[in-house]
């Protein structure tokens, strides 16, 4: 039976540039924890680290466990303040050995709790304006932190949760193509893509193919799902507009085998989290039940004739059959 997981930051106090001081109560990480099991719908969390000054490890692996929650992965905080003008590809030396130290010490951490991997997002990693960077340089920084933190470890799974900018106005690790091109410049075997189907969205690619893109180069790590209007990384529910797209990346899952769980990358600015959580695992199980039940002989015949309209008959008729 598949498993649902999210990331910690669903369950906290979500801020923008505008209500700064938060849509909900500011709360501690052993809190959010609980607010995260007390939904019910999840199996593990994506845990963003450091955590807060006064909690340990072991205070967050005990709290974890009391709720029967797994640690996905760790995700270094490498998008803060600290790291406003860069983080692995900042203009100062040290600012980008602290990048690195950081990563060296989530993984202490991830090996703690028994993470699966360690997932890095480079939110700040990238520019604002023309002219600003020396792109060549921009890239030997990026792929140098990551040949250092994968070689340190070469037992320890990495992954790179790609997206096309913010908070940065141009990221560099922005497409799955740019993404794999540069993993595939680090040399690294332990290194590899978390593909968000939001993310994708906003890039302007195809997430179903952008995901066969990245499996097919032995590169995928994890997958996570939310929606949005496709002009910012809004992390609606899922499938609350692109529902034949989300359908598509979930039979193109399937096809691929992947059977570990989903992971949900949600936002609820005004919403209830748990009510959110809900709404996208109630979603997921409907559209992979829809998914599975696909005619695949016929489906194949009309993807061998690229018969457009034979191809979207099927999908309406599996999305908007007429009631038993």
């Amino acid at each position: 039976m598949r498993s649902y997981t999210g990331g910690l930051w669903t369950f906290g106090r979500i801020i923008d540039r505008y209500a700064t001081n938060g849509y909900g109560p500011e709360l501690s990480t052993l809190d959010t924890i609980a607010l995260a099991g007390e939904s019910g719908q999840l199996s593990g969390l994506d845990l963003n680290y450091p955590f807060d000054p006064d909690v340990s490890v072991a205070d967050v692996a005990k709290a974890m466990a009391a709720h029967n929650l797994d640690t996905v992965c760790v995700t270094p905080v490498i998008y803060d303040r600290g790291f406003r003008s860069g983080s692995f590809t900042a203009a100062d030396a040290d600012t980008r050995r602290r990048a690195i130290e950081l990563a060296h010490e989530s993984v202490e951490v991830a090996r703690e709790l028994g993470a699966g991997y360690v997932k890095f997002w480079p939110g700040q990693d990238g520019y604002d304006y023309p002219f600003q960077v020396n792109y060549g340089e921009l890239r030997a920084h990026a792929v140098e932190a990551m040949r250092d933190v994968t070689g340190n470890f070469p037992d320890v799974q990495f992954g790179i949760e790609y997206k096309l900018k913010e908070p940065r106005n141009r990221l560099f690790w922005s497409t799955a193509a740019a993404t794999l091109l540069a993993i595939e410049d680090t040399g690294a075997d332990n290194l590899g893509v978390v593909v968000d189907f939001g993310h994708s969205l906003f890039a302007k690619e195809n997430p179903a193919e952008a995901l066969t893109l990245v499996h097919g180069r032995g590169r995928l790590v994890d997958i996570e799902l939310d929606d949005n209007y496709r002009e910012w990384d809004d992390d609606l529910t899922v499938g609350a507009l692109h529902l034949v797209e989300t359908l598509e990346f979930l039979h193109v899952a399937l096809q691929l085998g992947w059977d570990s769980a989903f992971k949900l990358d949600l936002f609820p600015y005004r919403e209830a989290a748990g009510d959110a959580v809900t709404e996208s695992v109630e979603t997921l199980k409907r559209l992979e039940a829809i998914a599975a039940a696909l005619p695949m002989d016929e489906l194949r015949a009309a993807q061998d004739r690229h018969d457009a309209m034979a191809a979207t008959r099927i999908v309406r008729t599996a999305l908007l059959a007429n009631p038993q």
